[in-house]
């Protein structure tokens, strides 16, 4: 690709009767710059994220109408460049942008299916913070794909933004890969009577003219994916428990299950309690969960301080339970440690897996013994057994394999170590690589120096090896 050279020079003004002043001409200092990668780099997602800067903080000024379905927008993104910037991208699928501004100045952009080039007025140097601020407006369009519907949900009520690896372009223009998580702040707007909900802790709500606007403050940065926001008639709780303050929401027409719902988050204070004695302290100061009775949404998603519940968990209270346990391990592992890459997901959901079978155990029921060897009984010649977890490709990354053959892996790993080892592996885990991105090189380093064993063998079958590990039952 061409580079480009800048050159910015001083004019000099000659007054009239007057000789202009000797001396060397100033020249500013050349701004080497080139266009910022369309894709951060991530190989199942190629287009996923983009290159050339780090995002600091989105602060999204959102207004949704549920009449005519309609979002209007307007996203500030701060950032830094990571190299001199010609033009940089952002993501955003569908929805109309109106115009764009990079440091108070117009911009120039242009639309290529989910991407958004922007064309500063002046090129970006290495290292500069600077400001872009999009305004748009449309229907945001519901993502389905083979891992069924996600995204923007325009509901019976109102709206509900929800989905992975790739749906915070559905509704706001972002850098959307967990290798470049930010803070947020939203001021959401909608219809008077409505309850907006969102990440973090609740700063402001106004009523005026027949619109509540609602802010919230997300100031831990989380990976595009994990902002969400459900617009609708709510009922919210508010309450703190050890020094943790909680935002649940449910949706009003959660009919027979509602019961089940309010008694399993309500248990959250206790899981959080458990979870922090295994893993080490909650990363965070702020929790909850929103529970939605949308018809179409048939997943919870670990949105990062308030998880997202599909109702359908909520049948019984053991799966009422279970789900909000795994969704609060994510608070850890995949919140607090982002992936570096997508490939290595088994360690966010092998991890919430297996927080849900110790769990159990604590509770009483199913020892995690029990059900590693309920795992075991699966035939060797089920398809089960072949997917890679360590890799299991884009349009596997959320099989069920990945789930619990990552928790079997780490039972595996607790044998192979021992209790003492692996119960000072996973809060080292935790606190070591609090904030940062991971990957499984990382956690494999991790428990052989925690350990002192070599575990290559081990993580080999268990994360690389298509079938049935030898020696199960």
């Amino acid at each position: 690709m061409r580079r480009f050279l800048v050159l910015a020079t001083v004019g000099v003004l000659v007054l009239p009767g007057c000789a202009a002043a000797s001396g060397p001409a100033l020249v500013t200092a050349p701004i080497e710059a080139t266009p910022g990668a369309p894709g951060i780099g991530d190989p199942y997602f190629p287009l996923d994220g983009n290159g050339g800067y780090d995002v600091d903080r989105y602060d999204l000024d959102v207004s949704y109408a549920p009449e005519t379905d309609v979002l209007a927008g307007v996203a500030t993104v701060s950032a830094r460049a990571t190299q001199g910037l010609s033009a940089f991208n952002l993501d955003l699928s569908g929805l109309e942008v109106r115009s764009v501004t990079v440091d108070g100045a117009d911009a120039a952009f242009t639309r290529d299916g989910g991407e958004l080039t922007v064309t500063p007025a002046a090129p970006l140097a290495e290292g500069a913070a600077f400001t872009a601020v999009v305004t748009y407006d449309g229907v945001p369009q519901l993502v389905e794909d083979s891992f069924g519907a996600a995204g923007f949900f325009a509901t019976g009520d109102g709206a509900l933004v929800v989905g992975q690896p790739d749906v915070a372009a559905t509704w706001f223009p972002a850098n959307d890969h967990p290798l470049d998580p930010a803070a947020f702040t939203f001021r959401i707007t909608a219809p008077e009577g409505l309850e907006a909900v969102a990440n973090g802790v609740l700063e402001s709500t106004t009523t005026s003219g027949g619109s509540t606007t609602t802010t919230w403050v997300a100031d831990r940065p989380m990976a595009p994916y994990l902002a969400g926001m459900a617009i609708g008639e709510f009922d919210v709780l508010a309450y703190e428990q050890d020094g943790i303050r909680y935002w649940d929401a449910f949706a009003p027409d959660l009919g027979g299950v509602d019961a089940v719902a309010r008694a399993a988050l309500a248990r959250q204070p206790e899981v959080l309690a458990y979870l922090a004695r295994v893993f080490g302290p909650y990363p965070f100061d702020v929790a909850g969960g929103i529970v939605d009775a949308e018809p179409r949404l048939a997943f919870a998603l670990e949105n990062q301080t308030r998880p997202i519940y599909a109702q359908s968990f909520f049948d019984d209270a053991v799966s009422g339970e279970s789900v909000v346990v795994h969704e609060l391990a994510h608070q850890w592992f995949g919140d607090d440690l982002p992936l570096a890459r997508w490939s290595d997901i088994w360690l966010n959901e092998g991890f919430a897996t297996y927080a849900e079978w110790l769990w159990s155990e604590h509770d009483g029921r199913e020892t995690v013994a029990q059900q590693f060897a309920a795992v075991t009984a699966i035939p060797a010649d089920d398809p089960f057994w072949t997917v890679p977890i360590g890799d299991p490709g884009p349009d596997r990354i959320f099989d069920e394999a990945v789930y619990v053959r990552g928790a079997m892996t780490l039972h595996a790993l607790r044998t192979a170590v021992g209790d003492e080892a692996f119960f000072r592996i996973l809060p080292e885990w935790a606190a070591r690589r609090s904030g940062q991105n991971v990957t499984t090189a990382d956690f494999a380093a991790l428990a052989e120096e925690v350990s002192g064993q070599e575990l290559d063998d081990l993580f080999t079958t268990w994360l690389v090896t298509p079938e049935k590990p030898s020696g199960l039952a």
